[in-house]
């Protein structure tokens, strides 16, 4: 029988009196793709950093092809033929990709020719697995997906057997993720062995061969990808059936509470990043914003937010509100009646030193029910924190503990319960599920359509296409800091969306996607899209 390229035996880990990893063994057969889910906390991150060199297990072995393997650090996995592509990239933005792909494993203290070794190997690999990357271009300079790629030749170089992927496709346009699969299936043809962790069940049953289910730190079951279904996954991971599909009722559009016209921001450096945008949102619709990171999504939002001015026409309810920045600010947005829910909960919606009470009233700390002249009334906020902690499910519902100490999705839903709670009239969701396991994204989903259907506006940013076309009631697409289109979701799908988001109008037969990477790159690289 062959030997697995990697089984690991009773793996435990633990950290201080938490237990990240309680006795897990699993098997990956060589020339597959295994999947690992698992939700936020379940211990994937933990037991791929213990492959990888990052941790040393308390107990457990580790056997590459049948052999028993010590893995103290990085440098000892590598010299395994292991592998591994973080969801951050590891790469040095101000040197090219030849430097970056010799960085740690150059040949001598002359460069030359390590460089010169570099270009014939990246030119090799670019050929045997679509890997095309110009080796002289600055990593500053490439798209997203480009960067990607590098990883991936980094590992490659190093002669890597063996890849492991951290949620791959979380920044990628629908095109690239296309891409990056059919690099994933040459590596498969010719051998490779790779590991893929992702929250997408999408991704899992379309191109893996076995899938592995984490919960809690253990290994709750692992199966051949063709035998079982999403919803047996999502149930394995939870430990109770998830509802996978957004359930909700024909939206019921009212008045217009919000409409902007002809709307500009332009960044610290000069760049226009919004470039007269016009859109009205109705009491009782969500009105989506689909593309890629980095396409004007996010100066959007901040100008929305009263996090930064802008010029055009904004109104609320009617009324119109100031974009130069002197009345512009969270609290009269909020005095609006326009709750906000930010993109970077970490950097905009948290103060992860605070205790889950103080985050529950930042923004609002200044109300009447809060405080008492420059006083708060501790204890009323504490209580209802406390019953806003039990209504949206934040695990472990204890007001006192620190922001930080909570799960992403714990994190997450601290955020939504401070905004939706105060029952706004125009909530601005971005990136509501990012980084949050399949369990919270339900949870978080419920939320948004039963406010809709109270009758508020819901304006929803998200790079995730599926939350896009399952949420929304009109979809409109960013790219290049302009709206390229709206659609009706029932009348679209992902692959009209994802041109779209390319830069790429209308409905071609055959996609060109070289015409898609070309926009994407024009873009990261502030020029003018080549094509329309």
């Amino acid at each position: 029988m062959t030997a697995p390229a990697i089984e690991l035996k009773g793996i435990s880990k633990a950290f201080g009196p938490v237990q990240a990893n309680k006795d897990i063994s699993i098997r990956v057969m060589p020339g597959t793709i295994h999947g690992i889910i698992g939700e936020n906390g379940a211990g994937k991150s933990t037991l791929m950093s213990i492959l990888y060199g990052f941790y040393k297990a308390d107990r457990g072995e580790i056997f590459i092809n049948g052999t028993k393997t010590e893995i103290p650090d990085s440098q000892a996995a590598i010299a395994a033929g292991i592998g591994m592509v973080f969801q951050h990239f590891k790469l040095v933005e101000n040197f090219t990709v030849v430097e970056n792909v010799i960085l740690g494993a150059e040949d001598g203290a002359l460069l030359t020719p390590s460089i010169s070794k570099a270009r014939k190997s990246l030119k090799q690999l670019a050929d045997e697995y679509e890997l095309s990357v110009d080796p002289d271009a600055l990593i500053e300079n490439l798209s997203v997906g480009h960067q990607q790629r590098v990883e991936i030749l980094k590992a490659l170089y190093r002669q890597a057997d063996i890849l492991i992927l951290d949620e791959p496709t979380g920044v990628l346009t629908p095109a690239e993720a296309d891409h990056l699969f059919r690099i994933l299936d040459n590596l498969r043809k010719e051998g490779k062995t790779i590991i893929l962790i992702t929250h997408k069940l999408r991704e899992i049953m379309e191109y893996t061969d076995t899938v592995s289910v984490m919960r809690r730190g253990e290994m709750t079951a692992t199966v051949k990808t063709s035998e079982t279904s999403t919803e047996e996954l999502a149930e394995l991971m939870v430990g109770r059936k998830v509802l996978l599909r957004v359930d909700k009722q024909p939206a019921e559009p009212k008045q217009v509470v919000l409409s902007v016209k002809d709307l500009r921001v332009t960044d610290s450096a000069g760049v226009e990043r919004v470039k007269g945008v016009s859109f009205d949102i109705r009491a009782g619709e969500i009105y989506g914003i689909a593309g890629v990171a980095g396409n004007g999504q996010s100066e959007l939002m901040e100008v929305l937010g009263g996090m930064q001015s802008g010029t055009g026409t904004i109104t609320m309810n009617g009324e119109e509100i100031d974009l130069t920045g002197k009345f512009s600010d969270g609290q009269s947005r909020r005095a609006r009646g326009i709750g906000h829910v930010p993109e970077d909960r970490h950097d905009e919606g948290l103060i992860l030193d605070y205790t889950a009470w103080e985050n529950t009233i930042f923004g609002y700390h200044r109300d009447a029910e809060w405080s008492a002249g420059p006083l708060l009334k501790n204890a009323a906020i504490i209580e209802e924190a406390g019953a806003k902690m039990e209504r949206f499910d934040v695990r472990p519902p204890i007001p006192s503990l620190k922001a930080k100490n909570f799960s992403g999705g714990n994190q997450q839903k601290i955020v939504l319960a401070r905004e939706i709670e105060k029952n706004p009239d125009l909530l601005l969701v971005g990136q509501p599920t990012r980084g949050v396991d399949i369990g919270a994204i339900e949870f978080i989903h419920q939320e948004i359509i039963r406010l809709r259907d109270e009758g508020k506006a819901i304006l929803l940013v998200s790079v995730e296409l599926d939350e896009i076309m399952s949420l929304s009631d009109r979809i409109a697409v960013m790219f290049d800091g302009q709206i390229m289109g709206e659609r009706d979701p029932a009348q679209t799908d992902e692959r009209e969306l994802g041109l779209l988001m390319a830069g790429i109008a209308g409905e071609p037969d055959k996609p060109d996607w070289k015409a898609v990477e070309e926009n994407l790159e024009a873009v990261e690289h502030g020029e003018a899209p080549k094509h329309g």
